[in-house]
């Protein structure tokens, strides 16, 4: 998969370059390029932002320099993508859908937002991480993008993501490692026991446990 970031800030995505990401990378599975939208500004202070027509807060990202850099990666079947809060909010099904494409491109919003025009020159993806505002879009382009990674054949295993959170609806059982005895905490015996498919029943229980207790929307989705 190839990912292009389209950002004010390329410097804000150093996290990518670490753990599975980075090292999926590194192997070349994906494909992550930084491109500094302040390089397309046709302004001799590589200026990107100016106040918006009929007044308000702050300041908006301009059209042109976000224009030109998207042209500047954009092929036949990419998928643009915009976090914003005005998207819908993201969930696992929309992560394993974005997942199957080849091609996408993360342009990240800065000060109060960019020029509408942006939207109308191009098919754009808005997509939420959830109902707050941050200064930029380079935190939710990471977020979406290191979720979207691990659906990514080869990234991950395809027994970690069958038994995660949400891969069936539930939440993830809770699981123990070594020392088996802590502080007086001791791992449940069915774990230790060596019989797999009572470990398997526990495991299930405590997933629809944990669900009732924690998030019990999910369960109401369910029916």
């Amino acid at each position: 998969m190839k990912i292009d970031v389209l950002t004010l800030f390329p410097e804000a995505f150093t996290p990518l370059q670490t753990s599975i990401v980075g090292r999926a990378v590194d192997s070349g599975i994906l494909e992550i390029n930084l491109i500094n939208i302040r390089d397309f500004s046709k302004d001799k202070h590589k200026k990107c932002d100016d106040y918006p027509f009929g007044g308000g807060a702050g300041m908006l990202m301009t059209v042109q320099p976000v224009f030109d850099a998207v042209n500047s990666v954009y092929k036949k079947g990419a998928k643009i993508i915009f976090p914003s809060p005005v998207g819908k909010t993201l969930n696992v099904e929309k992560v394993e859908s974005l997942s199957k494409c080849e091609h996408l491109i993360f342009v990240c919003g800065h000060y109060e937002g960019i020029d509408e025009r942006f939207f109308q020159l191009f098919d754009v993806e808005q997509i939420s991480i959830g109902d707050y505002v941050l200064t930029g879009g380079e935190l939710p382009s990471m977020v979406i993008i290191d979720s979207v990674s691990r659906f990514v054949e080869g990234v991950i295993t395809k027994e970690s993501l069958e038994n995660e959170s949400f891969s069936n609806g539930l939440l993830e059982y809770p699981q123990y490692t070594r020392p088996q005895e802590f502080e007086g905490l001791k791992v449940p015996e069915v774990l230790v026991s060596g019989n797999h498919q009572e470990v398997e029943k526990w495991r299930k229980q405590q997933s629809l446990e944990r669900t009732e207790k924690l998030r019990k929307d999910l369960l109401n989705n369910k029916k």
